[in-house]
């Protein structure tokens, strides 16, 4: 069985990943978060949350039927990755899973992302 934390320090191992977080986007509240201390991942990822909430509304509002896959937020120095996440059985967690997303941040300074061909 996997856990938040063997799952975000895996997630944290990729090359210019500054930081991850677990989060209900339902409430915004973190389930786990790890990374650079001088980026406020809780924070982040409750404001994040909204963002989620924004796209399923809209989304149901335009009758769009295909599942939401990810969101990419890219700014001057960082991309920031939202995963909403199906239920996962072996992901121990105390919360709903299907209002589970995974929000991931990287540094578009180091490599690998620092390639503008692999952006």
């Amino acid at each position: 069985m996997s856990d938040i934390g063997s799952s975000l320090e895996r997630t944290l191992k990729i090359n210019g990943c500054l930081g991850a977080a677990l989060v209900d986007y339902e409430s915004g509240m973190c389930l786990g978060t790890l990374g650079n201390p001088g980026f406020d991942l809780e924070l982040a990822a409750a404001g994040n949350a909204d963002v989620v909430r924004a796209k399923f509304s809209i989304k149901e509002k335009i009758g769009v039927k295909d599942a939401l896959e990810d969101i990419l937020i890219t700014l001057a120095s960082q991309y920031h990755l939202i995963r909403p996440l199906k239920s996962a059985p072996n992901v121990k967690a105390n919360t709903y899973p299907s209002t589970q997303i995974d929000y991931i941040a990287f540094n578009q300074k180091r490599p690998p992302f620092d390639d503008v061909h692999v952006r």
